[in-house]
């Protein structure tokens, strides 16, 4: 899915971030070049993220401060086999996201400082009981970041957050990968993760809201996008 990667990205930009970079299928690469000059855009070798992709991105990460995982990509048996191997081998911080979410990302992603945005479903498929959230958070040594209509936001050091807020056409696809592109661009400015993870998710439930105002929910996660700036600016 083209869409999900990008929307990441133009959240980062949003955020502040000053270099952008987005891995995507070759297939892909024409339209997210399209989607901002900004882009420095990677294509993979093949039109499926592959273990030939591995060392060319961990090339890139080597020169980052953080990066989005799993949006858009294939749950393909290789696709998330090499994305372990990715994972574990990251260099940066990261940002786990839809299909980066799996029973095994917490242990790949440990030791590492990393942020998992699952909702519920996604929960329940990396097999994390929401009663057990803030433990697996303080076991697994990484951020979770349950989404919902209001989230919960699980840190290592045993403390949870709760940011309620937005409206149902936060539903609407995307926003989810909106709010993970945002979180990674607070990253990569140095933004402690659990303010990180607040800061985000206010901003994206604050955006729904003032989208509700003027559109009822017929508004796309690239309107959510466009408020990120101004809202940001309420934030020190």
């Amino acid at each position: 899915m083209h869409g999900a990667p990008l929307l990441c990205a133009l959240a980062a930009e949003a955020s502040g971030a000053d270099l952008v970079y987005v891995c995507l299928p070759k297939i892909h690469q024409h339209v997210a070049r399209s989607t901002s000059l900004n882009f420095q855009v990677h294509p993979f070798l093949g039109d499926e993220f592959s273990t030939r992709d591995i060392e060319p991105i961990l090339e890139l990460l080597a020169t980052m401060d953080c990066a989005v995982m799993g949006p858009g990509l294939s749950r393909s048996t290789d696709a998330l086999s090499a994305l372990h191997t990715l994972i574990a081998s990251s260099p940066c911080a990261l940002v786990l996201d839809a299909s980066a979410l799996q029973p095994w990302s917490l242990g790949a992603a440990k030791g590492k400082v990393a942020v998992c945005t699952p909702h519920l479903g996604e929960l329940e498929r990396m097999n994390i009981a929401e009663e057990n959230l803030q433990e697996t958070a303080t076991q697994s040594g990484v951020f979770i970041h349950l989404k919902g209509t209001t989230d919960r936001i699980a840190a290592p050091d045993s403390s949870i957050e709760e940011v309620s807020g937005g409206n149902a056409g936060l539903t609407v696809g995307g926003t989810g990968d909106a709010l993970a592109g945002l979180i990674a661009g607070l990253l990569s400015q140095h933004t402690d993760p659990a303010d990180a993870c607040r800061i985000a998710s206010t901003v994206i439930k604050r955006a729904g809201t003032l989208l509700a105002e003027e559109r009822g929910y017929a508004y796309t996660a690239r309107d959510v996008i466009a408020h990120i700036p101004m809202l940001l600016r309420s934030f020190d």
